[in-house]
């Protein structure tokens, strides 16, 4: 017989099917059959034989009847006239004593996939439902779910759903999974399977019969019940307790996200939830499959969100292997930047910078990246690293050390004069545009302190006619004219020769609009120019210290166990693709209008930190007063480096501790400490708390990261007052933001011993004294029995001092703390 033919081989194969001799012979017979379904799987057309293949399923042999199902079901589309004709075997096979046939024959009833036969499928189904075989009844109720999408817009008879329902209570585990696959195809429209307690509490109890995937679709089912108590909502979770740490990750995911919506209004036990899955997960890490330990690795991911430290004693579960895929290894190293710590910091260097000359380009640069973002708190060894990543002269690691840079000193601007040395010479490696815009951005904003930056410049400029990249053409016009500005002699006639070219020859008009600009600000006043090319340089606010703040568990809980966590990066890293730092701006969630709210005549009640403590605030309408006799403005110029800010804190407090309140005001410095009743303010994101004191001129330095304490927050500000006669004009104004957590430490003590006493409650009880608890933490009691609220101490310091302006500065503050606070509860 021809191999791959095309209609020799179906005439070859049509005579030896009508061959009465091949029929008389099973074993000829099926062997016949089974060169056709061969050759069908060779890509061969062979409708053609769809005739014989009917008659070739009137057989009582099981295996014949399989290999003939495969190839009417493959072609009934393209005949569905001649379909008809094994409609009568089918239904035949349908009361076949043997089940195995019957569930057969209702199997490739259903796979026909063919309108005019639905009349005579739904008999032989519903008889199936009642049969006394479980593989019967299996087919028969998927056999349902397939009718009706052959048929979206018929009805399904009301008397199938409630049979499918009574289903439920089958005693086969995989029928009782199939019907509500089944239903929750057939009611779609209508929401789904209805879940209600009889069902639920059913189907928990049956969930150990099912297998791995019955119990995943059965937990992601249940998610849509409410439980209507909390005695009900503590008994479903004692129920999935044990699953919580099941071996098989799809059945811990598909729990813990069934924990989580259920539990959603007890973020106690949503987080104790997510302490108990992280062993399952790292387990889930480190196994054989790639797409689960990327799996994994993702939805630890958004784990961390909410429980920053949870992994923090097992980073080296998430060290890379060799042969890992890049997508893997860089995942893992996002996850390694979130459990840095003091103790680990110099192990998972030194791992990151063996990656950073891993054979994957992708790789390389994630892991520099990485380092970059570990830079953000300890800048002395990340920059040693990176410089020394430098001295490889190749052409993807330069570029992604640079780019690295210029991220770091963005916020860290106290790296700047390192970074400003380690650039000597990168240039003639640099190939890649973002690597070039980078330099590009470095050298115009620091080009003072490096001495190549001129001759770079010019070298670039005159090639700037062969330059493809648009971008690389505009970030050569802002350099150059911000290294005019401070170095002009040795610029000016190369600033001459590019604004002459972007302006005569250039063709594309952004860059010619650009250069444009430049040449009419030019014709402006010198300092009008440097207003609008020399802005700020850095914006250290965006973190000194390492940490995002925890997020509340409801902010992701929905998208675990999806996909989501799959396409989306769980760290905010920075984009690769942009020039400057300074074009990416925040655009934070409004809390409130504070411009509306920020008023010096909305007084909130201050309450003194201690008896000792300067008394600032002595009566509302003291306040009021010094605000509106010399109006305060409050501004970021000149700039406070974090490590300028430190000596002068530190210097001030021991002063200040040295000489007690009343004798520091003879060195012209005044401190003050207040308490402010604001305790939500330490559930809000830090984002939020930057952007809404910068909006009244408030730069914040450095913050602990959320629901840590104790809770700290550096601030600094200068105050201008221009009707003041007697006052100085601009004072510098230090602050810090306290919270110790004393109180819920006591509050830890006293729940403790109660916790001690109460030794023989259940599980349930305890559960739910235990969410009380977490909800009064955040309540001391005073001696005389008075519930109040542990305040944030806010502790000022003044030089020169000026007590008008110093007063109407923590208005200003507590105004914007208690907006903050008021729109977070």
């Amino acid at each position: 017989m021809p191999y791959l033919g095309g209609e020799e081989t179906v005439r070859e194969l049509r005579r030896a099917l009508s061959n009465p001799n091949v029929q008389s012979d099973p074993l000829r017979y099926r062997n016949t059959i089974l060169k056709v379904i061969r050759t069908m799987s060779q890509g061969v057309d062979v409708s053609g034989l769809f005739s014989e293949m009917v008659k070739a399923c009137a057989t009582v042999d099981v295996v014949q009847k399989k290999l003939v199902y495969v190839f009417l079901c493959s072609y009934a589309t393209l005949n569905p006239e001649l379909s008809l004709l094994v409609i009568n075997t089918l239904r035949k096979d349908c009361q076949d004593p043997n089940p195995m046939v019957r569930s057969l024959a209702l199997r490739n009833m259903t796979n026909l996939r063919l309108p005019s036969l639905v009349e005579y499928v739904e008999q032989p189904l519903t008889a199936g439902l009642r049969d006394r075989a479980a593989c019967v009844r299996r087919v028969a109720v998927l056999g349902w779910a397939k009718l009706h999408n052959l048929q979206p817009s018929s009805e399904i008879d009301a008397a199938v759903v409630n049979e499918l329902y009574s289903l439920l209570r089958d005693p086969d585990p995989v029928v009782m999974v199939n019907c509500l696959r089944a239903l929750e195809e057939i009611l779609k429209e209508e929401g789904g399977v209805a879940i209600n307690k009889p069902i639920t509490h059913h189907l928990l109890n049956r969930l150990k019969e099912c297998d791995i995937w019955g119990q995943c679709e059965v937990l992601r089912v249940l998610q849509r019940y409410r439980p209507q108590s909390e005695d009900e909502l503590f008994d479903i979770l004692s129920l999935l307790d044990s699953f919580l740490v099941s071996p098989h990750p799809p059945v811990m995911a598909a729990t813990l996200s069934l924990f989580l919506s259920v539990s959603s209004n007890l973020p106690a036990i949503s987080l104790a939830a997510l302490e108990r899955v992280s062993g399952p997960l790292l387990a889930a890490c480190g196994s054989g499959s790639r797409e689960m330990r990327f799996a994994a690795v993702c939805h630890i991911q958004l784990l961390l969100r909410s429980v920053p430290g949870l992994l923090g004693p097992h980073y080296k579960r998430f060290f890379c292997g060799y042969a890992e895929p890049a997508y893997i290894k860089e995942r893992k190293m996002q996850v390694l930047v979130e459990l840095v710590n003091d103790e680990n910091v110099a192990m998972i260097l030194d791992e990151l910078k063996g990656y950073c000359t891993d054979v994957n380009t992708d790789t390389a640069q994630a892991a520099i990246s990485a380092i970059g973002r570990i830079g953000r708190s300890y800048s002395d060894r990340c920059l040693q690293i990176l410089t020394g990543l430098l001295g490889l002269k190749q052409d993807h690691i330069t570029s992604a050390v640079v780019q690295t840079m210029r991220d770091l000193v963005w916020v860290c601007p106290q790296c700047s004069d390192t970074v400003c040395l380690a650039l000597d010479g990168c240039e003639e490696t640099l190939q890649d545009i973002q690597g070039r815009q980078a330099l590009l951005w470095l050298l115009g904003v620091y080009g003072e302190r490096i001495s190549t930056a001129p001759y770079t410049l010019e070298v670039l400029i005159d090639g700037v006619r062969s330059e493809a990249s648009l971008g690389i053409k505009m970030e050569l016009l802002t350099a150059t004219m911000r290294l005019f500005l401070c170095r002009p002699a040795e610029t000016q006639d190369m600033l001459g020769r590019l604004l002459h070219y972007c302006i005569e020859e250039e063709t594309d008009m952004c860059v010619r609009d650009q250069a444009l600009l430049y040449y009419h600000l030019l014709h402006c006043e010198i300092e009008k120019t440097r207003e609008v090319l020399q802005g700020r340089r850095s914006d250290p606010s965006l973190g000194v210290l390492i940490g995002r703040p925890a997020k509340p568990v409801s902010q992701w809980g929905r998208c675990f166990n999806t996909l989501e966590p799959l396409s989306q990066g769980a760290v905010e890293a920075e984009s690769d693709s942009r020039g400057s730092p300074e074009h990416v701006t925040y655009n934070p969630k409004p809390n409130a209008d504070l411009s509306d709210t920020l008023s010096c005549s909305h007084i909130e009640e201050v309450h003194s930190g201690s008896d000792s403590a300067m008394r600032c605030s002595d009566s509302s309408t003291n306040v009021l007063a010094s605000s509106i006799a010399a109006p305060l403005s409050l501004s970021l110029s000149p700039s406070v480096s974090p490590e300028d800010f430190e000596h002068l804190w530190l210097q001030r407090q021991a002063l200040h501790t040295e000489r007690g309140a009343e004798k520091i005001e003879e060195v012209d410095c005044a401190w003050i400490e207040e308490c402010v009743r604001c305790p939500a303010v330490l559930h809000c994101s830090p984002q939020n708390l930057q952007a809404a004191m910068q909006l009244v001129n408030i730069q914040t330095l450095a913050f602990t990261p959320q629901h840590m304490l104790p809770w700290r927050v550096y601030l600094y500000t200068h105050t201008q007052r221009s009707h003041s006669m007697d006052a100085p004009n601009t004072t510098l104004i230090l602050g810090e933001l306290l919270c110790t957590g004393e109180a819920n430490q006591k509050a830890g003590v006293k729940k403790g011993t109660a916790d001690s006493e109460a030794g023989a409650e259940g599980k349930e009880d305890q559960l739910v004294r235990k969410e009380m608890d977490a909800t009064a933490d955040r309540l001391r009691v005073s001696e005389d029995g008075q519930e109040e609220e542990e305040g944030i101490k806010v502790i000022l310091n003044q030089q020169p001092k000026d007590d008008d302006a110093l007063r109407q500065f923590l208005t200003i503050l507590i105004t914007v703390l208690n907006t903050l606070s008021s729109e977070k509860d």
